[in-house]
C-alpha cells in the first residue's frame, strides 16, 4: 500500500493549455523567475512554486538549444556561401592563368620567336622587361580589338 502512494506523489502533473500560455507570456518578459513573481503564478496558476521554477529551468534550456541550432544553421549556411564564392574565385583565377599563357603564346608568335614563351617568370615585373611589357600590352590590345581571342570574357 505504501508503495501504490509513493507512484501516485511521483506522477508528474501536467500543465493545460492555459497554464502553459501563462507561463510563456510571462517567460517572454522574465527570463529569470524571481521570488515574488514565482510565488504569484504558483497562486494564480495553482501549481507548486518548484513546479513553475523547473518549468522556467527547462523553458531556458530549451531557448539555448534553438539559439544554438538557429546560429548552427546560420554558420552552415555562410559557410556553404564562402565555399561556393572559393570555387567560382578559383575557377576565375584558373581562367585568367589560361588566358594570359594564350596571350603570351600570341605575343611570342608575333615577335617571330621559334618557340612559345617561358611562362616561369609570369609575374616577373623587373625593370629589364619595362620595353617587353609595352610591346606585350600594345600586341594584346591590337589582338583583342581585331576579334581575335576572347575579349567577351566568361567567368562560368
Amino acid at each position: 500500500m505504501e508503495n501504490s502512494q509513493s507512484q501516485g506523489k511521483n506522477k508528474k502533473k501536467r500543465l493545460t493549455q492555459d497554464q502553459v500560455r501563462q507561463l510563456e507570456k510571462c517567460f517572454t518578459m522574465n527570463k529569470k523567475l524571481e521570488p515574488d513573481l514565482k510565488l504569484q503564478l504558483s497562486n494564480q496558476l495553482g501549481l507548486p512554486q518548484r513546479q513553475v521554477a523547473v518549468w522556467f529551468q527547462n523553458k531556458r534550456a530549451r531557448s539555448k538549444t534553438q539559439s544554438l541550432e538557429v546560429q548552427h544553421c546560420t554558420l552552415q549556411s555562410k559557410l556553404k556561401a564562402a565555399l561556393s564564392d572559393k570555387a567560382k574565385l578559383e575557377h576565375q583565377v584558373q581562367f585568367l592563368q589560361d588566358e594570359l599563357k594564350r596571350a603570351r603564346n600570341q605575343l611570342a608568335l608575333f615577335t617571330n620567336q621559334d618557340s612559345p614563351v617561358d611562362n616561369s617568370n609570369l609575374g616577373s615585373c623587373d625593370e629589364d622587361h619595362d620595353d617587353q611589357v609595352v610591346v606585350f600590352d600594345e600586341l594584346y590590345a591590337c589582338f583583342v580589338s581585331n576579334g581575335h581571342g576572347s575579349s567577351s570574357t566568361s567567368w562560368v
